[in-house]
């Protein structure tokens, strides 16, 4: 496998909409950054079952604040549909990291994955202090690798978690 590099990744997205939308400037020389998009899951004390919640009002000045400690599930405002020669791995940006946000390393996407938001596994590890989110966050980057021949059956065939517009729980 390769990792694209950012006039391919260019390229493919205006090509085949790998990923929806495609913003030229979020492009990094081997990777594209990513939002945070409008949903969000969250616990509650009131249901073992995530909560989902909409952030769309929100504002990088008017924030939801993930508390210290606390897990969220989280969509990304981009789309993707992977062609069954490209796979894909998710990574947290540093900014993010570093303000104490982590993301618990499930971001790998097979090919063929399609007509999906990523779902995004946080959690605030900060002892003291909230972290805020808010849509259009630069949330992390997606790293893209071609694959050295098409896989005998693709994720667009087998997968779970194609066509799912907003961030999703477990489908076992």
């Amino acid at each position: 496998m390769a990792v694209l590099c950012d006039w391919e990744i260019k390229a493919r997205c205006r090509q085949s909409q790998m990923v929806v939308p495609f913003d030229e400037g979020l492009l990094n020389p081997a990777s594209l950054d990513l939002r945070l998009g409008d949903h969000l899951m969250i616990e509650s004390i009131y249901s073992s079952e995530l909560v989902r919640i909409n952030i769309a009002d929100r504002t990088e000045d008017d924030p939801f604040m993930l508390q210290s400690g606390e897990f969220c599930l989280a969509e990304t405002l981009e789309l993707f549909n992977l062609p069954d020669d490209i796979s894909s791995q998710f990574v947290l940006k540093s900014s993010r990291a570093r303000s104490g946000l982590n993301h618990l390393l499930a971001g790998w996407c097979d090919p063929g994955w399609h007509g999906s938001r990523l779902t995004l596994e946080l959690k605030n590890e900060r002892l003291h202090h909230a972290i805020p989110l808010f849509p259009g966050l630069k949330i992390g980057q997606m790293v893209f690798h071609a694959m050295s021949k098409t896989p005998m059956k693709s994720y667009r065939e087998t997968g779970h978690y194609n066509n799912h517009l907003t961030v999703m729980p477990n489908v076992a």
